[in-house]
Formats: structure tokens, sequence, C-alpha cells
């Protein structure tokens, strides 16, 4: 067989010398060198942009979002994807049917075998363009693998950040429940909502009408309750006077119920601060007078202060601003 193929080979060697002058023949066989090289480089680009493409769409099967939006542009960019694989399938099945095409036309002369050089040459341009574009959306793909995976740690820091917060404000609650157990028939109420410790002690439990002097009673609640308080450093904590719609007009202080809510809730403060190591920086002392009534039938529940614990929110604030 190898024979026959070197007997073949030889009488078409010998047709083209005697067809065609040695110069000619010379530039058909160095252009037939050139030829194969460029075909030899176009198919080791086409195994590799291959390689390049299943390690493009094995790394598309791991993104995952949960992110609506991000979940639509990465599905885009796959079928942008699919379409590029399958336009560059087509490039390669059109390359190798040239190079057949030109090793027949190389026994038919120059001419045809320029103008299929030129074709091929068309052909690698637009496969290069397609391989760029092809680079292009791997890019693209990574930058949006990369945006998801900033989103979801950041998700995941921001729930682990409130579920620390949600803790320490339950095991708060527990704390100062166990402490002021002994006055929660007196006018005392520990609620915690919307991720806030709410201490409510009625005006009863801390002074006599019309009063800004805390009581003695009152008064230890308040030393208990900042004895546990002056632990807390990431807290914020509000302490505000309440008053009912009975109106307090007097030339002395305090005037109204304004001025009697402010006065109260400053007492209650300095008390805390004279009975512990509290941070002055986290305690405010505010006065809301009778417009922020928890019952509108009930003047004596309405008459409180009212002692509000807060995270700070700082370190929430700063990470959802990223």
């Amino acid at each position: 067989m190898k024979l026959q193929n070197l007997f073949v080979l030889s009488f078409f060697v010998v047709m083209a010398v005697a067809c065609v002058p040695s110069k000619k023949y010379n530039e058909l066989l160095e252009k037939e060198r050139a030829c194969n090289e460029e075909l030899e480089k176009y198919k080791s680009a086409a195994i590799d942009f291959e390689s390049k493409f299943k390690d493009c769409d094995t790394r598309l099967g791991l993104l995952q979002g949960e992110v609506e939006q991000m979940k639509k542009d990465t599905a885009k960019v796959g079928e942008e994807l699919r379409l590029v694989q399958s336009q560059y399938d087509k490039m390669v099945n059109q390359v190798v049917a040239y190079e057949k095409q030109l090793d027949e036309v190389r026994k038919r002369g120059q001419q045809e075998s320029s103008s299929l050089q030129g074709e091929l040459n068309s052909k690698s341009d637009e496969l290069r363009r397609k391989q760029e574009l092809l680079q292009e959306l791997e890019n693209e793909l990574k930058q949006k693998q990369q945006l998801l995976a900033d989103r979801e740690k950041r998700v995941y820091e921001l729930e682990e950040l409130i579920n620390r917060k949600d803790k320490a404000i339950n095991d708060l609650k527990n704390r100062v429940l166990s402490a002021l157990k002994p006055y929660e028939d007196k006018g005392l109420s520990v609620v915690e909502k919307d991720g806030k410790l709410y201490v409510s002690l009625e005006a009863k439990l801390l002074f006599k009408t019309g009063s800004t002097k805390v009581e003695e009673q009152g008064k230890q609640a308040l030393v208990d309750l900042a004895k546990i308080l002056e632990t807390e450093k990431d807290m914020e904590i509000i302490v505000e006077g309440h008053t009912d719609t009975d109106k307090l007009i007097s030339p002395n202080h305090p005037k109204n119920n304004w001025e009697l809510s402010v006065l109260r809730a400053t007492s209650v403060v300095e008390i805390m601060l004279a009975s512990s190591k509290m941070d002055p920086k986290i305690l405010s002392a505010a006065g809301r007078s009778e417009y922020y009534p928890v019952d509108v039938n009930d003047k004596a529940k309405n008459r409180r202060i009212e002692i509000i614990v807060a995270p700070n929110l700082k370190a929430l604030f700063e990470l959802i601003s990223k």
C-alpha cells in the first residue's frame, strides 16, 4: 500500500514538474508548506479553545445566585456562551472542510489555491473574533461570579451580625427579668420588640405625684438595672419620661407635663450613672409628655419611665453601606 501511494505521489510530482515551470512549482510548494503550518496552528488553537470553553461551561454550572437579577444576568451570559460555542463548532468544521478542499485545489493550480487561501484567512479572522468574544464573555462571567460571591458574603455577615445582636438583646432581657423579678407586681415590665429591650416602670414605683425625685423603692430598682447595664458596651440606652393627660400648670418647676417628663427622665439617668460604671456616652434622656400613651383608658400605665436598650447598629450600617 505504501509503495502504491509512493508511486501515485511520484506520478503527480512528475506530472507537476512536467506541466509547471520550476519557479512556479517551488512557489506552490512554499505556499503549500505555509498553508499546512497555518492550518496546524488553527487546529491547535481550536483544541485549546474547546478546552477553554469546557472549563468555562463547568464554572458556569457552579454559579448559584440568591439575587434574582444576578441569576438572570448569569443565564443570559450562559446563553451567549452556548451561542458562541455553536458558532465556534461550525467554524472548526468549516476549517476542516476547507483544509480538505485545499488539498484538492493544490492539484489544480495556483489560482484556485490562492482563492481558497483567502477564504480560509477570512474564516480564520472570524474564528479569532469569536475567540475574543468568548474570552470577553468568560471575563464577564467571572466578574458576575465574584460580584455574586461578594453579595452572598455580605448577606451572611449581615445575618451573623443581626443574630448576634438579637442574642445579646435576648440574653440581656433574661438577666433583667431575673434581677428585677421582685418588682414585676409593682408596675415594672420588660418587653422585647423590634430588636430592642423596653423596661417600663410605672410612675407609682418611682415618684410621688408631680414630683421628679425618685423614691427609695424605685431607686433600688434603677440601681439593680444599672448594675446589669454597666457591662453593656455595645448598646445605646434612651430613658424616656411619659405623663398622663392631666394638665400640670405650676409657677414652679416642673411647670407642665413636658418639663415633668424630661426632669423625671433626667433624674433616672442621674441615679443610674451614680450607682454604676455606665458610660454616659451611651445614655440619653428624653421627655415625651402625654403624647405616647400605652393605653388611652389607663392613666396609671401611661405615667411611666421607659428605658429603651437598643444595639449599637453602627457596624451594621457600615456593612450595608459597602
